[in-house]
């Protein structure tokens, strides 16, 4: 093995914990009862009959006999690169409340500050095709947590994630992204901006190791630590049939508390919240409430939402704007109801929307703010 050109690395060990990673079929738990027993370099030099005796499989025998150092030469090279870092479950730095989940990740690939994921963290997620509105929403939420002093966590994903990302990175906030992919690779590739602004101010992770492309079983898996690292996590959108609503059901497994923004009933996007509420999630209509489930926390002054400066309407145009619901509303709907013309409508809702009173969604419809 020739690993000696790239060890700039604080832990001598690091190479066998890679090379562990790398072994097929090798999980975090058996990894885990190799940890018990050996040190990771020894773990490469102990009999077929003392692994056989730990309940190893043969193909992993075979592989902990052969391992892939071409591949932890390539990971030891990420590694050297600024700003790139390894944390191993033993190591000090490790996030403590992850450590304490069921079939936590021995080692975590970090791509900016890695000390932010012991910090103080709230995750948001949702839907990858929210509404207008749920962007908003995501957005607003995050801007406000992070001037609090909470680092936002998410998947950088579309949608909910990627706003709740933007919304803590626009008041000078901190967020953490899990990826579902090694930290070389950026999934999805329209992320790529975001990715790199989050590594100069915030952190990407992963527990793939460079090299790993995005595959369907990563996200559950990445999901994990999504809600394992952080203190709560907050749904703003997500249908019945959702990967959100299993990172909250992860999270409920891991003791953290799980807010919902509740919805239309009418609104699909809302019935994985309402569902959650139903089930003892905490409903949130304003950051406050956050606050309240989690007890006493240290906050910065938080973040106003910004004031729409609206001026008094006629009767004409509040009997429409009375009309108009929080979820979409269809222009036709409003011309049936109203008894006006389509342009009459159009017309109230151009004013009504420069106004601050209302915004367009998708499909021509819109909804009160």
């Amino acid at each position: 093995m020739t690993v000696g050109k790239h060890l700039n690395l604080s832990n001598p060990q690091s190479p066998y914990w890679l090379a562990l990673l790398r072994i097929p079929g090798l999980g975090n738990q058996t990894i885990q009862t190799l940890l018990a027993h050996f040190e990771p370099e020894q773990i490469f030099s102990a009999s077929a009959a003392s692994l056989r005796a730990l309940g190893l499989s043969e193909k992993i025998i075979a592989g902990l006999q052969q391992p892939d150092w071409v591949a932890v030469e390539q990971d030891l090279a990420w590694l050297a690169a600024d700003n790139n870092y390894l944390l191993t479950i033993e190591d000090q730095d490790y996030p403590p409340q992850l450590r304490e989940i069921s079939q936590a990740p021995v080692l975590l690939f970090v791509k900016g500050d890695h000390r932010l994921l012991s910090e103080p963290q709230i995750a948001i997620v949702g839907s990858r095709n929210p509404s207008r509105i749920g962007e908003k929403t995501a957005v607003e939420f995050a801007e406000a947590l992070a001037s609090a002093g909470l680092a936002i966590t998410s998947g950088l994903a579309l949608g909910i994630d990627a706003a709740s990302h933007r919304g803590a990175l626009q008041v000078g906030g901190k967020t953490i992204a899990v990826a579902g992919t090694g930290l070389d690779r950026v999934y999805p590739a329209s992320h790529k901006q975001l990715a790199t602004q989050i590594a100069a101010e915030g952190a990407l992770v992963s527990e793939f190791p460079p090299g790993t492309s995005a595959k369907a079983d990563h996200f559950p898996r990445r999901n994990r630590i999504i809600s394992g690292l952080c203190m709560g996590l907050l749904v703003v959108e997500a249908a019945q049939q959702s990967g959100s609503l299993i990172t909250a059901r992860m999270a409920l497994d891991q003791n953290r508390e799980v807010f919902a923004i509740p919805g239309s009933i009418h609104n699909p996007l809302a019935r994985g919240c309402n569902a959650l509420i139903r089930q003892g999630a905490k409903l949130v209509e304003t950051v406050e409430d956050v606050f309240e489930e989690l007890g006493q926390y240290n906050q910065k002054p938080i973040l106003g939402s910004p004031e729409i400066s609206q001026t008094a309407l006629d009767l004409e145009h509040e009997n429409l704007l009375k009309l108009i619901a929080y979820s979409p509303t269809t222009v036709d709907t409003l011309v049936q109801e109203s008894g006006l013309s389509v342009e009459m409508v159009s017309s109230i809702l151009l004013v009504l929307e420069l106004q601050g009173y209302i915004a367009s969604a998708a499909g021509g419809s819109y909804y009160r703010i």
